[in-house]
């Protein structure tokens, strides 16, 4: 079973894929989140993907393994 999803709140739309894994701390570094992306280890929505400039939308969902974190616009 997996964890929850955390929300992670960002203050403006839209974020890249490499920095939310930097700010939800799913990744230590951008190497890290580079390496991440690069080996298939990222989901975005439950879907593998390997862009790591991809745009992320409030409510997003993104995956490492089992940690998982919510994109959420702060109001």
């Amino acid at each position: 079973m997996s964890e929850p999803v955390r929300d992670v709140p960002i203050t403006g739309e839209p974020i890249r894929l490499g920095q939310f894994l930097k700010l939800a701390g799913l990744a230590e570094d951008g190497g890290h989140a580079k390496d991440l992306i690069e080996n298939e280890e990222v989901t975005v929505n439950d879907e593998v993907e390997t862009r790591r400039g991809r745009q992320l939308s409030d409510g997003d969902v993104v995956a490492v393994g089992g940690d998982r974190g919510r994109v959420t616009l702060a109001r």
